[in-house]
């Protein structure tokens, strides 16, 4: 009887039930699955969702797509299976951030090494997978950085006040290759795929995982995975019936933890800081001290996580709640880039600035549509209606914002302005406590 062959979605599914059910077990064999067409065509779809900017080599998708995908993946199947693939050297391109005035390096592998990482991925990921905490929310199947949000707001509901805000220094460049090696070791048993690996690896230099690369971000989650564990394990044994005293989320490198209000839980703070500070030390994880900080919510104070303000508020009904809106910063970032295509494309007609604008502010909104950004999008979109007036004048050697000339109506129905600012709600919190109580 000839045994039918398995197919990706299925052995994806088998190998995160085994690594599941054992969480010792050393997988073997993976390589075979690595190079398999299947594996490389849903690799390469992937990259191309995707998109991006070609690598070193300069090839491009359309390049690829007009030579035939098919031979270009039996090109790279047949460098993996004779043992002779070698990826190029990534492409480095800086990109402003936080506003313009910090750059981050990206390296932008060529789209063969995309496709060979993505290969990889989509056989170890469903392993580590099954290793992950719950509080891990970055670049992982099914999470999304709003889940990590309302846990953080959950947590604030539940009068975990004092927030440890973590900043790690550098973190994607200063990842130890040996010691990653050796936690992905743990799991995979098979020397052809740590082979493969660690020349990806050392492509990128002598430390660090590539800001950019596709198998990156899975890399990231399986070193930091012992820090969760013990966070998970500081929940566990302070945990008094349904109550916790502790929680936290990560996603890729921002982290923050939330500890109890009460007097009683004062030793905790310490003890956690103290057990984080010990295994980002075992990990050669530096913690940026200059923004890392203690916050106490009930002291009027605030913190940010992925890009949102959380503070803690009374609400009308005299409870205290959560606040979470997009941070100052990320706002102006967003008018900065828009100010730019405003200037850049002075002479141009509204509709081509408005095709350029649409797609920064949809995008920005989508992200920013949680929590209580409702007066931030007002401001955005009175800047962005100002703008745009202003553009119409100057072409009609006019000055002033027309307000009598067109309605704002004209400005979405007829011009198309991007106008869906609504927000929308997340899983529901449970309810604060009153203002009598400890806090």
């Amino acid at each position: 009887m000839i045994k039918a062959p398995i197919s990706l979605q299925d052995l994806r599914r088998s190998l995160y039930i085994k690594a599941k059910a054992e969480p010792a077990w050393r997988f073997w064999g993976l390589y075979v699955h690595v190079c398999k067409t299947e594996t490389l065509y849903e690799a390469y779809q992937m990259a191309k969702r995707n998109d991006g900017a070609p690598g070193i080599d300069g090839v491009t998708f359309e390049a690829i797509e007009e030579s035939g995908v098919e031979g270009f993946l039996k090109q790279i199947q047949g460098e993996l299976v004779t043992n002779t693939y070698r990826p190029m050297p990534a492409r480095k391109k800086e990109i402003a951030k936080d506003g313009g005035n910090k750059i981050r390096v990206l390296s932008i592998p060529a789209i063969r090494d995309r496709v060979v990482q993505g290969a990889l991925k989509l056989i170890l990921e469903p392993i580590f997978e099954a290793d992950f905490q719950s509080g891990s929310y970055g670049y992982r199947p099914k999470r999304t950085a709003h889940q990590a949000v309302n846990r953080v707001a959950q947590a604030i509901v539940e009068e975990k006040t004092r927030v440890i805000d973590v900043d790690l220094r550098s973190y994607f460049d200063n990842v130890q290759h040996a010691l990653l090696l050796k936690k992905v070791g743990r799991r995979v048993q098979d020397a052809a795929v740590m082979h493969l690996l660690k020349m990806i690896l050392k492509a990128t230099g002598k430390k660090g995982v590539p800001q950019g690369g596709v198998v990156s971000p899975l890399l990231s989650n399986v070193y930091l995975t012992e820090v969760d564990r013990m966070l998970e394990k500081a929940i566990t044994t302070t945990r008094r019936g349904k109550y916790t005293h502790v929680q936290y989320a990560r996603f890729a490198d921002d982290l923050v933890i939330l500890i109890d209000s009460h007097p009683r839980q004062d030793w905790l703070v310490k003890a956690v800081e103290k057990r984080l500070r010990e295994e980002l030390a075992k990990l050669g994880v530096e913690i940026n001290e200059e923004k890392s900080r203690m916050v106490d919510l009930t002291k009027g104070e605030s913190f940010c996580f992925l890009g949102f303000e959380y503070r803690r508020i009374l609400s009308r009904n005299k409870m205290w709640r959560p606040q979470y809106v997009p941070r100052l910063k990320k706002r102006t970032a967003l008018l900065a880039k828009l100010r730019e295509i405003f200037r850049r494309y002075v002479s141009q007609p509204a509709e081509r600035v408005i095709e350029l604008i649409n797609p920064i502010l949809r995008g920005w909104v989508n992200y920013f549509a949680v929590g209580h950004s409702s007066r931030c999008f007002s401001f955005v979109k009175d800047w962005v209606d100002k703008k745009i007036r202003r553009h119409l004048m100057r072409a009609r050697q006019r000055s002033g914002f027309g307000w009598n000339r067109w309605s704002r109506q004209w400005l979405y129905e007829k011009l198309g302005l991007f106008n869906q600012y609504q927000l929308r709600r997340l899983e529901p919190l449970s309810k604060a406590q009153p203002t009598g109580s400890v806090s």
